[in-house]
């Protein structure tokens, strides 16, 4: 390990790795500001879905579209690598305030951001080809620590090989669900809608994925398979964009597994665009090699232990995790399962006040989408009616719900037990002893 942590690289394709990865989310802001979604997800809602443990984050209003902007103009600073300390700490709590305010908006590639974020703060991808090294010469170092590099690499590794690890169920394997639901409403397309016709196909996509998502980051690490995995990269990740409306993650995946490339690729990239913006070739000024802070390496320690243990936290709870959810998010659990449910919640009191709530009148349809099959959601739902109606003249309000949820094309049943009062329950990390069992297996990781 002494031996390792000595090893130095080019400080080019950690310089190559800021300019996309920043330009990219730069981007998405962008598109998400255009697109009018910071109106629509958090500010006209009613209601919020917090994570627990993060109900201190709360939404700002009119002044989300200051937040967006820091962010935005952040990840346009760490791409340029203009005073990289401070607004790469911005772009990680911004990001990462976002994507907290609303649980229901959760997708697994915020999550990756917000990641990669949270390590290119304690990353010296600014002492090369930055603004801050040309405004100050003493911060250059065209070398550094080879482990700074090969943390990104290891980040996107564990997310691909865990995606992997979670296709191999059997719903994913030996049914094809959900994609055996999903290709068909495809056919549609131009050129190769015609293909998902065929019963195979989902089975061969299917397979594909699996095999993809465990194989790909060995391929990308290695000099001799890295071209043709990379072209891999591009095709897996250019039809998954196509299919599947995801936004810009196929994009930043795209860009972001340049990392794997050698650093005269990058070197050579940087080079161009000196070039093109007729800039100095910074490799020829300074060939210090950047030194890393000692608490550097343990702050990503702890960090990469987390990862690698926190998603398997689903063994310690009871039932079909697919149902639950227990233990399902920040797992990299990737598209795995199509779930559609009904969820219909009723308030009453010993008075015999009663009434069915009107689920449209407190949340947007995203919300109550992904709320009508989330166990701790219908929780969160059930306790803001519960104060609600209390505000409405019921004392002590009792709130029931008849939930039906379908599992990757199962019949629908009944997920919460209709006579629990969901009112007096409490969310924690334990078992929801309320939550109804599927009363089937899927088998695998």
């Amino acid at each position: 390990m002494k031996a390792y942590f000595s090893k130095i690289s080019s400080a080019a394709p950690l310089a190559v790795f800021r300019i996309c990865f920043g330009l990219m989310l730069f981007g998405s802001i962008i598109r998400f500001w255009s697109k009018g979604w910071i109106a629509d997800l958090y500010i006209k809602p009613q209601f919020f879905f917090t994570y627990f443990g993060f109900e201190f984050v709360k939404p700002l209003g009119q002044y989300t579209y200051i937040l967006f902007f820091v962010c935005g103009f952040s990840a346009l600073c760490v791409a340029f690598g203009f005073m990289y300390r401070i607004f790469s700490v911005l772009l990680f709590l911004s990001f990462t305030y976002i994507e907290l305010i609303d649980k229901s908006t959760y997708l697994n590639h915020y999550y990756f951001i917000s990641l990669m974020c949270f390590i290119l703060m304690f990353l010296p991808a600014n002492v090369y080809f930055s603004v801050d090294t040309f405004r100050n010469k003493k911060l250059e170092n065209s070398y550094i620590p080879q482990w700074n590099i090969d943390v990104l690499k290891l980040m996107m590794a564990i997310l691909y090989f865990y995606a992997g690890l979670a296709k191999i169920n059997s719903d994913w394997l030996l049914h094809a669900l959900p994609l055996k639901i999903w290709l068909p409403a495809r056919n549609d397309m131009s050129v190769i809608g015609f293909l998902f016709n065929y019963a195979w196909v989902p089975y061969l996509f299917s397979w594909f994925g699996c095999i993809y998502d465990l194989s790909i980051p060995f391929l990308l690490w290695k000099n001799r398979t890295r071209p043709f995995a990379y072209l891999a990269v591009i095709v897996f990740h250019l039809l998954t964009a196509i299919l599947f409306p995801i936004g810009m993650f196929p994009h930043i995946m795209i860009v972001a597994a340049l990392i794997f490339f050698s650093p005269n690729f990058h070197q050579n990239i940087i080079d161009k665009l000196s070039k093109w913006f007729r800039l100095s070739k910074t490799n020829n000024l300074n060939l210090n090699t950047y030194i890393a802070p000692s608490f550097t390496k343990w702050v990503l320690l702890v960090f990469f232990l987390f990862q690698i243990v926190f998603p398997f936290r689903y063994l310690v709870y009871p039932g079909e995790l697919f149902w639950t959810e227990e233990g399902y998010r920040f797992s990299w659990r990737v598209m795995l399962m199509e779930k559609a449910g009904y969820a219909q919640f009723t308030v009453k009191d010993d008075s015999g006040k009663k009434t069915v709530v009107n689920n449209n009148n407190f949340l947007t349809t995203l919300q109550e989408k992904q709320m009508s099959t989330q166990p701790d959601m219908m929780l969160q739902y059930a306790h803001f009616l519960r104060d609600f109606y209390k505000k409405q003249g019921f004392k002590s309000p009792k709130v029931y719900v008849d939930s039906y949820v379908a599992l990757n094309g199962r019949l629908g049943k009944t997920l919460i037990d209709p006579s629990v009062d969901l009112a007096k329950e409490n969310d924690s990390f334990k078992h929801k002893s309320w939550i109804l069992p599927l009363n089937d297996t899927i088998k695998g990781f």
